[in-house]
């Protein structure tokens, strides 16, 4: 573990720019955690944990916490769970104001995205991942970053976009829409649909085992066990290619690097 903290703090960017990790669900890359450690302040790091997709925090907060254990962060803290009184908002709102890394965890996106149907609340996290605080999930926790979210299974074997539910997610990657445990669940027929149907110009489906660190919105790396799927329409025909860990990719040019 030392080495490879000490090979992340020598691949850490000097300057604080926008940063986010998604993780396709299963087991998180010790590699792309540590970078996220990093990223949050290493020792000085306080992490806001969100686990909404799930009716209790108890279990996601032990995980994380036991993710992070080898940085010593200063503290994981759970967000209050919802519903959110106005009390427990505005105590939300004090732990997201002194956070430096925020982390969502798995559950269902829905459930999630409905506590941040409270528009000047998912404006709050969207202010401090502008700020350049990163901002991490897995699972549903990464289904949420996209403007466009998957909403649920669908009909595994249909090209037929509207076999497929999506809301508004919380919009951190623009001009993508994000897929988790994409080879495990058999989910590239619904990710191919939504890019065929125009829903998006660029699919992401990461895969469990696998996470992909993105910085300023546009530099990717792949890291886990496992690939990153990557779909793109151009002329009208569908392009699908396949990262393996340790690539890395332009998100805005649509190439590898």
């Amino acid at each position: 573990m030392k080495a490879l903290l000490a090979f992340v703090l020598l691949a850490a960017p000097a300057a604080a720019g926008q940063r986010l990790l998604l993780v396709g669900g299963g087991p998180r890359p010790p590699e792309a955690l540590a970078l996220f450690g990093v990223w949050a302040g290493g020792p000085k790091a306080r992490i806001l944990v969100i686990a909404w997709g799930k009716e209790e925090s108890s279990g996601t907060l032990a995980a994380v916490r036991a993710d992070f254990a080898p940085l010593s962060p200063a503290a994981v803290e759970a967000a209050p769970q919802p519903p959110l009184s106005a009390e427990s908002r505005a105590a939300f709102l004090a732990q997201l104001s002194q956070a430096t890394a925020v982390f969502f965890g798995g559950g269902d996106q829905s459930r999630i995205m409905d506590v941040l149907a409270d528009a000047p609340l998912a404006e709050a996290l969207r202010g401090r991942y502008r700020a350049g605080i990163p901002f991490g999930g897995t699972s549903a926790g990464t289904a949420i970053m996209s403007p466009v979210m998957i909403t649920g299974e669908g009909e595994p074997e249909s090209l037929d976009a509207a076999r497929y539910g999506t809301r508004g997610g919380l919009g951190l990657l623009p001009g993508a829409i994000l897929d988790q445990h994409f080879l495990k669940r058999q989910r590239a027929n619904r990710l191919l649909a939504l890019i065929l149907a125009g829903k998006s110009e660029l699919g992401l489906g990461i895969d469990e085992g696998a996470a992909l660190a993105v910085e300023d919105g546009r530099r990717a790396r792949v890291f886990g066990g496992s690939v990153l799927a990557v779909v793109r329409e151009r002329d009208g025909r569908l392009i699908l290619d396949a990262l393996a860990p340790g690539s890395a990719y332009d998100v805005n040019k649509r190439r590898r690097l």
